[in-house]
């Protein structure tokens, strides 16, 4: 089976100033580097570096734990409109939605 991520990519479109184009350009050509793998590159590099500051760890952990205080937040808002009945529906999504 194939994996339907495999080939998902986004667009990015990004602003430079003209002079900052412009030696992009020139750089990526003497690398033998299209554009889009140039910038390709140079984000895989900003992640990478971002990977090994010394919070960014912390500050991730931090932000899942707001993810996850707001998905409680808002599960709850759900339950108090539906009761019963989202409380009904959640558990057959964990059970994979078969039935007792």
């Amino acid at each position: 089976m194939t994996d339907p991520n495999k080939d998902k990519v986004k667009t990015l479109g990004i602003r430079l100033p003209d002079e900052l184009h412009t030696q992009f350009v020139l750089v990526a050509s003497l690398d033998g580097l299209s554009l889009t793998d140039a910038i390709r590159k140079a984000v895989e590099l900003y992640v990478q570096s971002k990977r090994s500051e010394g919070n960014f760890a912390e500050r991730a952990t931090a932000a899942l734990e707001e993810i996850e205080r707001e998905a409680a937040t808002r599960r709850s808002a759900i339950e108090g409109l539906f009761g019963q009945e989202a409380q009904a529906v959640e558990e057959a999504k964990t059970r994979g939605g078969r039935k007792s």
